[in-house]
């Protein structure tokens, strides 16, 4: 039987989707009360930056900014692919380059805070 790296970009995408679909919105919305200051002092941003400065919060930032560009990655593909664009390995090649390139430039981003 022929090996596959399917299961590990389904499982990015999954992955990625569950983080898209529960934990995104909610940041949205945290956002945007810290942006028009109607936010509780717990989510101010001395508060967020402590908590994004620590281990923890570097871990789920990363988790979130990874795992939502790697969903993104392949959802594009599969949606140019439905549409017509058969050219699936350049698109691969480009998408999954950029989702890479934004999860090592959120690696180093974060270890710089």
């Amino acid at each position: 039987m022929a090996r596959s790296n399917k299961p590990l970009v389904w499982s990015l995408f999954a992955a990625g989707g569950t983080v898209a679909a529960f934990v995104l919105p909610v940041l949205v919305l945290i956002t945007l009360m810290a942006g028009y200051g109607h936010a509780p002092a717990s989510l101010s941003y001395g508060a967020m930056r402590a908590f994004a400065g620590g281990w923890l919060g570097k871990l789920l930032v990363f988790g979130v900014i990874s795992l939502c560009l790697w969903h993104a990655a392949h959802r594009l593909r599969t949606a140019l692919h439905g549409v017509g664009l058969r050219a699936d390995g350049v698109v691969a090649v480009v998408g999954y380059g950029i989702a890479a390139a934004g999860t090592l430039l959120s690696i180093y981003y974060l270890l710089r805070m």
